[in-house]
Formats: C-alpha cells, structure tokens, sequence
C-alpha cells in the first residue's frame, strides 16, 4: 500500500468510495466522472503502479479483478456487453497511479474508444 495514493486511501476506507464489489483482493467502485451511464474502477486491492509494472509476481492480482469483472457486470445488468480499458502512462491518460480498470456499459460503446 502507498501512503499518498488516492485508490490506496480508498482500499484503506479514508476515503469514502460508492463500492459495488469488494473480495480479498479486489475493490470496484464507480467512477466520480462517468464516461457512460455505467462507469466502475476495478482495481486491485495491493498498490501496483500501472499496467507496465505487472510481473510473474503480481499477475495474479490482474487475474483477480479479470474474474471479478463479469461478475460485476452481470450485477450492473450489462448482459448485452460492456468494454474494459486501462491506462498506463501519462502518455497514455493514467492519472491516478494504482492499477485500475474501466468497466463501461449501459449503452452502445460503437467502435470509438470511448
């Protein structure tokens, strides 16, 4: 855990969240500035910098919110489907540097990214 990073703060619960699935390993919760009507942040509960810092080590904790993400799905009543993106970087739109991805759905994503 990182003392100064926001997600960490949340996972530690000194910042309140509006969580919608919570395991060992894995904290979801939905974004403060939705990109669809269904916007949620997996993210694993252990402090990982970004998607270029996944190893052998910690790939389980990806394999952790990757299993808990259709579950999440399923619940939110994204039966017709959903998309998941991360990103890693500054270059490539991180701004909060704890691993997370973004679980959207509730409409028709098309073929743009978001």
């Amino acid at each position: 855990m990182s003392t100064d990073c926001l997600f960490c703060k949340i996972v530690a619960g000194d910042i309140p969240s509006d969580k919608v699935y919570e395991d060992e390993h894995v904290l979801a919760f939905r974004d403060i500035a939705p990109q669809a009507p269904v916007h949620i942040l997996v993210i694993p509960k252990a402090h990982v910098a970004t998607a270029a810092h996944v190893t052998g080590e910690n790939a389980d904790l990806v394999a952790a919110c990757f299993a808990a993400i259709p579950q999440i799905a399923k619940a939110e009543g994204l039966d017709s489907g959903f998309r998941v993106i991360t990103n890693c970087g500054e270059d490539g739109g991180q701004t909060v540097f704890h691993l997370h991805f973004h679980l959207l759905g509730g409409r028709s994503l098309g073929a743009n990214l978001l």
